[in-house]
């Protein structure tokens, strides 16, 4: 079993800036994925970015430019986002996907942006 801990979101003005952390625990396979997805009121959870145990990320088209995902050698992924829109506002969630095994989640931090 895996636990994800959450934080840095909060209120942000258009044009500015937050960071997102998520310190993940227990049984992390060697060879994992860690990440977040977003889900604004209404919508679906979508993908925002993700990164590999290797260090390779990946975003979505569009944060491209303006987020960046890093993640240290102690299983804690971290989400800068820059320039952020009010299209940006939604509940932020973490997760880690063991390679070969289950995807675990965080429990969510909320990112709203005003315009």
């Amino acid at each position: 079993q895996v636990q994800l801990v959450e934080s840095g979101g909060g209120l942000v003005q258009a044009g500015g800036s937050l960071r997102l952390s998520c310190a993940a625990s227990g049984s992390i396979f060697s060879d994992n994925i860690m990440g977040w997805f977003r889900q604004a009121p209404g919508n679906q959870r979508v993908m925002v970015a993700t990164i590999s145990n290797g260090g390779r990320p990946y975003y979505v088209e569009p944060v491209k430019g303006r987020f960046t995902i890093s993640r240290d050698d102690k299983n804690t992924v971290y989400l800068q986002m820059n320039v952020l829109k009010p299209e940006d506002t939604a509940v932020y969630y973490c997760f880690i996907q063991n390679i070969g095994g289950v995807t675990s989640w965080g429990q969510g931090t909320q990112v709203t942006v005003s315009s």
